[in-house]
């Protein structure tokens, strides 16, 4: 008994680091995985359900969805995984098993992981099963520029990608398509005869500062920014009634020309009203949360309609700003948002400070008959 006993365990040493030296030697020599765009899918699709943020349905007490209780384990007190071991790790052991009863997911939920799925795990696990959050809330890093390239940056980056992918770059352009490509790609407006004139003797660098001091490229930009912040110049309910929206879209056409750092862009579009000392023209930039549809129909509830407002500007805030979705964590908090529902509703308590149906906000000319009326009172 004690021989067999101790040649069993010598047989599952053995089993255990031949695997587990395999797998480190597969992940040594492989590219690193990226969490966010390689395992983050293959978590939320197959394994989330029961083992995610959402503690009612979570089983076994095991969450996958943090690097902290993937290390831990669940209720058993196994890890899930060991960092740089597959081998050796319980998720690689579950997902490969061949026993209805072990195997995960479940047979039941007819979601079984792919080959390449597997190897994407295990290749993580080895690279050490390092999470990343979600794109939008990690700070651009500087890269260096690719050696041997051209000289300009952007050239740089392009020409190496194109030895990636084993392409050679096209032959170059004639003067008078790249003179058009750079007007529709700053005013949107294709040039006139004498534009390509200039063009030709002037060159790209002053061609592009032009351009850039020209009114047309604000007008042309800002409509980027008009269709995520759902701009209309219309309720867009039943009688979809006219309104007066304009005056905030050139604020935003202004604020382009005009260089206006993009923080203070930001700012004050959220918050104009609340800064201290706040000016028209900041009260005008809160017109970015004011694009909502307004229903005006006789027989609405007012303050649902409000309610609906409040979500779309919450929905806005998400795609415009945060660069992520917000609608799932309106009603739970979802395996695919990087937000809870708490802090959704915490979203909702700073923007839900107002009952203004709309601002109102006025011309040079008439501010100063307004101006005029407060002395005639005063006097």
């Amino acid at each position: 008994m004690i021989c067999r006993f101790r040649l069993s365990t010598t047989l599952v040493v053995c089993v255990v680091c031949l695997t587990n030296a395999f797998f480190m030697g597969v992940a040594a020599n492989a590219q690193p995985v990226d969490f966010q765009r390689e395992v983050q899918s293959i978590l939320a699709e197959h394994c989330l359900q029961c083992h995610g943020g959402d503690e009612a349905s979570r089983q076994g007490g095991l969450r996958l969805d943090t690097r902290e209780f993937v290390l831990k384990g669940g209720d058993s007190g196994i890890p899930a995984v060991v960092s740089g071991k597959s081998g050796m790790s319980e998720m690689i052991r579950r997902v490969t098993s061949h026993d209805p009863d072990q195997v995960m997911p479940p047979p039941k939920e007819n979601k079984p992981l792919t080959g390449d799925q597997i190897e994407t795990l295990t290749r993580w696990i080895s690279q050490g099963a390092n999470y990343s959050p979600h794109w939008a809330f990690v700070s651009p890093q500087k890269q260096p520029l690719p050696a041997n390239g051209p000289a300009h940056p952007v050239d740089a980056f392009v020409a190496s990608h194109l030895q990636l992918l084993q392409l050679r770059p096209s032959v170059p352009a004639k003067t008078s398509t790249l003179c058009r490509r750079l007007y529709l790609d700053l005013v949107g407006l294709c040039p006139t005869p004498d534009d390509v004139d200039a063009f030709e003797k002037q060159g790209m660098t002053v061609t592009i500062e032009t351009l850039l001091k020209s009114e047309r490229y604000g007008e042309k930009w800002a409509r980027h920014w008009l269709d995520v912040a759902r701009y209309s110049d219309t309720n867009g309910y039943e009688k979809d009634l006219k309104r007066d929206q304009w005056i905030w879209r050139d604020w935003v056409i202004n604020s382009l020309n005009r260089d206006h750092p993009y923080d203070q862009f930001l700012i004050e579009q959220i918050a104009g009203d609340l800064l201290p000392g706040s000016t028209q023209e900041q009260m005008i930039a809160t017109g970015f949360l004011r694009n909502s549809m307004i229903n005006e129909e006789g027989a609405i509830i007012a303050e649902e309609f409000r309610t609906v407002e409040m979500f779309d500007r919450i929905d806005c805030l998400g795609k415009a700003v945060l660069g992520l979705s917000t609608q799932c964590a309106q009603c739970h908090s979802h395996k695919f948002d990087p937000i809870s529902h708490e802090d959704y509703y915490g979203m909702f308590a700073f923007l839900n400070n107002s009952y203004e149906a709309q601002s109102w906000v006025y011309t040079a000319e008439q501010q100063q008959q307004i101006d005029k009326i407060h002395q005639s009172i005063q006097e």
